[in-house]
Formats: C-alpha cells, structure tokens, sequence
C-alpha cells in the first residue's frame, strides 16, 4: 500500500507528524479522526527527483511568499488556531513544516513578532510584498474583535478562489500560445529553409516570377538577414509600451479602452467585478468600515477606469449618498454589479450581497474565458493557416511559370 505523511494536532494539543500505510488521503484523514487527532495535512511521500528538485528552486522571488505559500499558511494557521492552539505554537508549527528557508525566515519573524507583544497584523505589515493592505486590514479585524481564527478560515477561503481564477485564466490561455508559438515557428522554418531552397532554381531559370512569390522571397531575405534586429525592435517596442504605461493618463486611456473591446472588454469586466465585490464583501462581513474597505478594494482591482470609479463612489459614501449611483454612472462594472449593491444598500446586508455578486461575477468570469478561447483557437489557425496558404501558392505559383517558360 502507498505511504502517505501527514500532520495533525493531537487529543492533548500536541503536534504530531508521521508516515502511515492507506489506501488514499482520506483514509489517513478518517483514521487520525477516529484516534482523537485532528488533521492539518495528508499526502502521499514521494522521493523528488533531481529534476524535480531543480524545478522546485523558486528564482527571483526574495523575501516574499508566493500566492500558494500564502494560501496554505493562512489555511493551517486557521485549522490549528481553530482546533484551541495559541498563536505562538501555530507559528512555531509552520516555521518547523515549512517548505524552504524563505518561508521560514518570514514565519519566524512573524512569531518573533508575537512573542515580543505585538499583534500578528503588526508582524505582518512587516513584510509588504508578502502580505498586502487586505490582509492585513482583515487580519487587523479579527484581532481586534476577538475573532482571528474565523477571519483566517475565510481569508484562506478568499486567497483559495483568487488562486483558482488566476489559474483557470492561465491554463486556458496556455494552448492558444502554444498553438501561435508552432505556428509561428511553422511560418519562420518556411522562410528561412524551405524557401531558400527554391531561390537558385528561380534565378538560374531567369524566368519574370509572380508578384506573390517576389514578396515572399522579400519577406524572407529580410526575417534570414535582419531577425534578430526585428526580434530586438520588438522587445524595445514592448518596453516602451510597459514604460509609457506606467504614466496615470496613459494607462487610464488603455484601461478605458480595454473594456469597451468586444469579447475581451466584457470578460474584463466580469472579473475586476468578482474581484471588487469579493474583496468589498469580505472585508465588510469581518468588520471593516465600508470608506477603509473602499480604500482597499481600490488596490486589487488592476484596472485604472475602475480604480476611478471606486474613488468617486469612496466619496459619495463619504458624503453619505451611497456608492451605487457613481458606480453606475461611471459604466465600467457589470448592470448586475450596481443593481446587487443598490440592494445590499437598501437592505443593509452589503457584506452579503458582495459575497453574493462575486460568486455570480466568478461564474460569468469562467463562461467568458471558455468563449474567448473558443473564438481565439479558430482565429489563430485561420490567420496562421491562411499565411501559410499564401507562402505554399507563391511557391506552386513560380513553379507553374517555370513549366510555362520550360514549355
């Protein structure tokens, strides 16, 4: 039978790890229950190979966790704060499993922290880059109303679903790059070797080649000799539009402009309202103020036309006359966004009925991202089938001149 590791807090409070022989996970779950234990993990032990271990080293990062870190830490720091553990054994528990030096450093410095009488959102604010504003205004929350184990169960349940999303976002839009990436390269090895090959023949022949097939034997001439300044163009192309990006009335153009496109707009739209309701939600359901929930929602959403439109309606509220008439005004969220907080408004349940908004946002989020896919598969062979088409007909093309001329 597999041997599975697991983890889990004993009858007495103890933490406990171990190897066991089961048939599955859950087994091992049900068994450490029916002792008395409660689990924190369970899996199964496997040896990493040297590949493995290599693809495992984390480049680039620093002193920062990765979203994955994160959502696991806030995970186990809940169960064990939930099953009666305090909090200077549960940040001893995840300085001991955690999963490299970097994580640990950051885990003992929170623990350090504690130890020396601060409170754990202190700690935290530490180490930005790890932890942003809405955790620790979340964390802070908790804290302060007695309720840090509950808090942290569900921002794990927020980090979880933000985790997914972005997932999902990018393994759906792996096989449309892999796809442009052969097809690309098809494209490329076609006019750097297959056509050079031809290009003697044409010349020896001495024969008035078609205008299609001229063009071609341009085209690649210019990719065999000039490729790599192209491909350095581009790059130094890209930079500037990242570098002119980063000016507040250029990017609010771009932004602006990026949700009126069709397809993509609506997705766009979709999402930064699952994010802005989520986040509003679950800030406001663990006892944020709704102008500091405001301010922090701001900073997740990505997009500058709704960061705009946040700011007007942190005003209005400020003002007393609600957020849901900016919002609606300013037209970049979805009519079901406004039209759900008008009610959560009116019926003093906004925390709710964000919460409510994002998991409907979430769902239109996923059914978008399946129909662009469906639309940009389609689109990438046609287009990169049609040049393909074009660079094999000039060539049958010259061909045919050539039997003309022979004949």
């Amino acid at each position: 039978m597999p041997e599975f590791q697991f983890t889990a807090i004993g009858p007495t409070g103890e933490m406990t790890s171990g190897v066991m022989e089961a048939a599955d996970a859950e087994a091992v779950i049900a068994l450490l229950k029916r002792r008395g234990n409660i689990p924190v993990s369970a899996g199964p032990v496997r040896a990493h190979s040297g590949l493995e271990t290599l693809l495992r080293l984390e480049f680039g990062r620093g002193n920062r966790l990765s979203r994955s870190d994160l959502a696991n830490m806030t995970r186990e720091l809940s169960i064990m704060l939930g099953a009666g553990q305090d909090l200077d054994r549960a940040l001893r528990f995840l300085v001991d499993t955690a999963r490299s030096a970097r994580v640990a450093g950051i885990m003992n410095d929170l623990r350090d922290a504690v130890r020396d009488g601060s409170p754990l959102a202190t700690g935290l604010a530490r180490h930005p880059r790890s932890f942003s504003r809405l955790y620790v205004g979340l964390v802070r929350a908790g804290e302060a109303g007695g309720q840090l184990g509950p808090t942290l169960e569900r921002l794990a349940e927020l980090l979880e679903k933000q985790n997914r999303m972005n997932s999902s976002i990018v393994s759906s839009l792996v096989y449309p790059a892999l796809l442009l990436v052969a097809a690309s390269g098809s494209i490329i090895f076609l006019l750097t070797y297959v056509l050079p090959q031809f290009v003697p023949l044409f010349q020896q022949a001495g024969a008035a080649l078609p205008l299609a097939t001229r063009l071609l034997i341009f085209a690649g001439d210019a990719v065999g000799h000039y490729g790599i300044w192209m491909l350095l163009l581009v790059v130094l192309v890209v930079a500037c539009v990242f570098q002119a990006l980063k000016r507040p009335s250029v990017r609010m153009r771009v932004d602006t402009a990026m949700l009126r496109v069709p397809v993509l707009g609506g997705l766009m739209r979709e999402v930064m309202a699952a994010r802005f309701t989520r986040t509003l939600g679950s800030l406001l359901i663990n006892g944020v103020p709704l102008i500091s929930a405001l301010g922090i929602t701001r900073e997740v959403i990505g997009n500058r036309a709704g960061e705009a439109a946040i700011e007007q309606a942190t005003r209005s509220a400020k003002g007393g006359a609600g957020l849901s008439r900016p919002l609606s005004e300013a037209k970049v969220f979805p009519t079901r966004t406004v039209y759900l907080l008008r009610l959560g408004e009116e019926t003093a349940s906004l925390g709710p009925l964000s919460l409510r908004a994002a998991e409907i946002h979430e769902e239109k989020s996923q059914l978008g991202l399946q129909r662009l896919v469906a639309l940009l598969v389609p689109a990438i062979i046609i287009v990169m089938g049609g040049a393909i088409a074009f660079i094999v007909s000039a060539l049958l093309l010259a061909m045919l001149s050539l039997n003309n001329l022979a004949t």
